[in-house]
């Protein structure tokens, strides 16, 4: 990857860092949601909830669907839903080890 790709990658994550667009998303991962949709689920004010989402479309992790004259918001692509869900798996799935994190870092013994 080029430096600049790098970078695009770790603002995706830096975005999904935080608590509430990662909250979104997940809200939007198997269904398009409305503004409200996603504000009253969440207890969020419809105000935050447009901030966060303008952020997320720019990033290409949200797109917006209109349906009539309401809009809402899905998943921008696959690729996107599939590193969510693989993240989502990979953390609430049983580990044999009291500490996942740091299983790589030990030395094997002689």
């Amino acid at each position: 990857m080029s430096p600049e790709q790098v970078t695009d990658v770790a603002e995706v994550f830096r975005l999904l860092g935080e608590p509430n667009r990662l909250r979104i998303v997940l809200a939007c991962l198997e269904t398009a949601c409305t503004v409200g949709e996603i504000g009253e689920a969440l207890g969020l004010s419809q105000s935050l909830t447009s901030h966060h989402l303008r952020l997320l479309r720019t990033a290409r992790i949200l797109r917006a669907v209109r349906h009539g004259r309401n809009v809402a918001y899905a998943i921008d692509d696959d690729h996107v839903r599939d590193v969510l869900r693989n993240m989502v798996a990979h953390l609430t799935e049983p580990h044999e080890h009291g500490h996942p994190h740091h299983d790589h870092d030990e030395e094997p013994d002689p």
